[in-house]
């Protein structure tokens, strides 16, 4: 049996690619570990998976001023040791790591006792723990063609990004049952991450008069961020979050606002749901969002409205334009070769494996 070592964590995007390639690993019988920070909150994601889970020290290494910037590379230090000591005890065949600081001393840790590694980008240039990391790598995976000129020359493959394989069974009826909504009646769904997005929020309520005459929609809004004077609006539902009910939703609308986190919209690419990107702006990020979502739109799959831009008049005249070319944007995504990102990453893996 194959042993597999999978790390990623300090946001569920390091984590949940990896829980996508669980069912398959499983399968193909690998043994499956994790090593993620002590703390983090991959640990809890993962303990739910009923892996083994193993926490080591870590530190983010910044590229801005700040007092831990001295104390955190002895923790980084520290976290690769820990990592040593767990390859040696492990063994593992493979290391495959989604990123995130934590995953930086876990793949240099493997490259020292020759551990074949695979990492995976999502975002379109690579995060600063990933550029760490890809000198220790034999493949580097990513999401975007455009990413490729970025990573290491005979490395870098493009497969795309592992969705969880429950996405992929949603029912319509029972999300037609849970919303009480009409059949016969479009459905926009509104998603501002599992934090909100509170300018979104707005915009779309804004705008809710005028949607409603077209559209049934289904808003998640974020934790704390439902308007209580909205409840019991007809058409309109709103949710902090959903879990299990997530399949079944994106089997019941036809198109989706969204924020441009690169798992998020690999996801709506692999559900071939149109969406209208309204990516985080670059004061509040580094920026990758926008150039995720403009990806996305130069190969046909999504609309971008800039958040500078973002009006009650712009998001009703986008989410028009968007359902005017419906058809354009899944003929669009149907024709995507990075159709299954499971399967590819998978036989990367097993062919790396070192025995």
């Amino acid at each position: 049996m194959k042993r597999i070592v999978l790390t990623g964590g300090g946001t569920a995007g390091h984590v949940t690619p990896n829980i996508a390639l669980l069912p398959r690993l499983r399968d193909a019988g690998y043994e499956i570990f994790y090593i993620g920070s002590t703390d983090g909150i991959e640990k809890k994601l993962i303990q739910s998976q009923d892996i083994p889970y193993y926490g080591i020290s870590s530190g983010k290494l910044r590229r801005y001023f700040d007092l831990k910037n001295f104390t955190d590379p002895f923790r980084v230090m520290k976290g690769f040791a820990q990592a040593s000591g767990l390859m040696k005890q492990l063994k593992p065949d493979v290391v495959f790591s989604k990123g995130g600081f934590v995953s930086v001393p876990v793949v240099m840790a493997a490259k020292r006792r020759h551990i074949p590694v695979i990492c995976h980008e999502s975002d379109l240039t690579p995060g600063l723990a990933n550029k760490l990391s890809m000198p220790s790598a034999t493949k580097v995976c990513c999401n975007f063609p455009e990413t490729m000129k970025y990573l290491p020359e005979g490395k870098a493959v493009l497969t795309g990004c592992p969705i969880r394989r429950e996405l992929m069974q949603g029912s319509r009826a029972a999300a037609l049952a849970m919303t009480g909504f009409s059949k016969d009646k479009p459905v926009l769904m509104v998603m501002g991450g599992s934090l909100g997005a509170a300018s979104v929020n707005q915009a779309v309520r804004n705008a809710l008069p005028a949607l409603l005459e077209r559209w049934q929609i289904i808003h998640l809004c974020g934790k704390g961020k439902l308007d209580e004077a909205l409840t019991g609006t007809n058409g309109y539902l709103q949710y902090e979050y959903v879990q299990k009910e997530l399949a079944d939703l994106f089997a019941l609308c036809d198109l989706v606002i969204s924020r441009a986190g690169a798992n998020a919209i690999c996801e709506l690419l692999a559900l071939r749901k149109p969406a209208l990107l309204i990516p985080l702006s670059a004061k509040a990020s580094r920026g990758d969002q926008i150039l995720n979502a403009r990806s996305f739109e130069r190969q046909g799959f999504s609309k971008v409205l800039e958040e500078e831009d973002l009006t009650q008049e712009t998001l009703l005249n986008a989410v028009s334009d968007l359902a005017k070319h419906q058809k354009d944007y899944i003929k669009a995504m149907e024709s995507c070769p990075q159709s299954d990102a499971v399967e590819t990453i998978l036989g990367l893996l097993d062919a790396v494996s070192v025995s």
